[in-house]
């Protein structure tokens, strides 16, 4: 194993080496594992934008083929075809308007109760509360598809069925953000909190003024698990809705599906175009969850 090395200057004109890091074949064998992995995660994404582009023949055929330059027109031309026919198939302005409401209410009620409940169970003293923090983590362990009846039938006599509140009201709360919040609240030191109260801060003000802007890469990690989970969701709005008028965009995908069999290629179209939106938004925030999402720098000042 080599390395190569560089030098310096001193004040007085003297030269100074200085090794560069050393490349290890460990470091080596981890990023190409680590190519792999993304690979494995974009081929579905990959195979849905192939499939977009091209006719039904290229589809069935096994191994797919993959046309040479010269006949990249043959894919501009399925591309717009399949395009232009999943567009006409639904009506999905008014999808994308729907889910995009659900999904901005889902997350602001997802904040505000998760910041509330996460500050309280941090930072309060009360009697149960450890009991009571149990209770809501109970709640990760009961899987949703059996509650599904009994909540249709009580949506059904709530007179909730078929509207934006069934789609919002039962995802206001999210036990993964109340735990994170917690989580990140537990870590800030105790200081900021007794000089807040010394200048006569009431919890609610500690939460706004001093707990929440610190918390704010938290937050944006919880609305964005929220805002994804809202935009991906299916089973629950496709059973509580049946009107076109206030249904989300995954459950306007099953257009593409019949008793005479799928449209392929126009549901990968769909895909694609309904997809982007999420994928331009995680790209766009990922700056900010990535870098420091529990990090206190700066909590206290000396």
């Amino acid at each position: 194993m080599t390395s190569t090395s560089t030098t310096l200057r001193s004040s007085t004109g003297e030269e100074i080496p200085r090794r560069r890091r050393r490349t290890r074949p460990a470091q080596r064998v981890l990023s190409a594992l680590a190519a792999l992995a993304a690979l494995a995660f974009l081929f579905p994404l990959l195979w849905t934008l192939y499939t977009s582009i091209s006719t039904p023949d290229d589809v069935y055929t096994l191994p797919p083929r993959i046309r040479p330059p010269g006949e990249w027109g043959h894919y501009i031309e399925a591309a717009a075809q399949n395009y232009a026919r999943a567009w006409a198939a639904a009506p999905w302005p008014r999808y994308f308007g729907n889910t995009v409401f659900i999904a901005v209410c889902v997350v602001g009620l997802t904040l505000l109760t998760g910041l509330l409940a996460a500050f309280a169970f941090a930072r309060m003293r009360f009697r149960g509360r450890g009991v009571l923090f149990l209770l809501v983590m109970s709640v990760m362990m009961v899987p949703q598809t059996v509650l599904l009846v009994p909540n249709f039938l009580l949506a059904q006599k709530m007179g909730l069925y078929d509207t934006y509140a069934i789609q919002i009201l039962p995802w206001g709360a999210s036990v993964f953000g109340i735990f994170l919040l917690r989580q990140f609240f537990q870590t800030l030191p105790a200081e900021i909190f007794e000089a807040a109260e010394l200048d006569g801060a009431g919890p609610v003000r500690m939460l706004a003024q001093v707990a929440g802007p610190l918390a704010v890469p938290t937050m944006i990690l919880v609305g964005l698990n929220a805002f994804m989970g809202s935009w991906n969701s299916f089973v629950w709005p496709y059973f509580m809705t049946k009107s076109d008028q206030l249904r989300p965009i995954e459950v306007g995908l099953q257009t593409f599906q019949s008793e005479n069999g799928n449209d392929w290629t126009g549901m990968s179209a769909a895909v694609v175009f309904t997809t982007i939106p999420v994928i331009l938004l995680f790209l766009f925030l990922q700056k900010y969850f990535v870098r420091g999402a529990f990090s206190t720098d700066g909590a206290v000042r000396g």
